[in-house]
């Protein structure tokens, strides 16, 4: 099947180096420019992970690590379904500052394509929306979001169509399938950013270690 041509409809999907994303998205989250294109683009990736994980994740008071939270919006969508404990970390500091006061009850600046600064076991959840695509996060950093996870936990996330076999995540996906590291309970096409004609597989796993 062709390669859709979604570059031109999303800018970012071009840019190759951590660098580049970090300043597109520091100039992005500048007067609110990020919040607005996702609503005119009527980008669902938030609304629809959150919908899938809450079937799930029945405790409401478990600890929640949103890797990639970007202006809050996954932060947002828990908060409206009653979860009170999640933390927030991004690769842009604009973005962070951006986020709504008091919505997370904490959120720091890291760099997913390296070992992130958190404790093994430390999380009953991890969730991932919009982080996993051209340019962005790499297949490795799942291995983090399992070592960060408690036993039983669940990691929820998004990876977008166009790069999931190219950056290798079908392959990450069935490796920790074999090596009894989770069991995927949901794996589907969700519709992302449809306006745009992007999609994203959405998979929901429990941790096994």
């Amino acid at each position: 099947m062709a390669q859709k041509d979604v570059g031109n409809k999303v800018p970012i999907y071009k840019l190759k180096t951590t660098k580049q994303v970090m300043e597109y998205y520091d100039e992005w989250g500048k007067k609110d420019k990020y919040n607005k294109d996702m609503v005119e683009w009527n980008y669902t990736g938030p609304k629809e992970t959150v919908d899938t994980f809450r079937r799930y994740a029945i405790d409401k008071d478990i600890l929640i690590f949103d890797a990639g939270c970007g202006t809050g919006l996954v932060g947002q969508q828990l908060k409206k379904y009653d979860y009170k404990n999640f933390h927030g970390a991004d690769l842009s500091q604009k973005l962070l500052d951006s986020i709504p006061e008091n919505l997370y009850q904490k959120l720091i600046k890291v760099d997913l394509n390296q070992t992130i600064n958190v404790s093994d076991n430390s999380y009953n959840a991890v969730m991932c929306v919009g982080t996993f695509t051209f340019g962005h996060v790499k297949p490795q950093a799942i291995d983090e979001f399992i070592r960060i996870t408690k036993k039983d936990g669940l990691i929820c996330f998004t990876i977008n169509e166009g790069i999931y076999k190219e950056y290798g995540f079908d392959k990450k996906i069935d490796e920790l399938k074999k090596n009894k590291s989770w069991n995927v309970k949901q794996f589907f096409k969700s519709n992302y950013i449809s306006s745009k004609d992007v999609n994203a597989w959405l998979c929901l796993a429990e941790v096994i270690k």
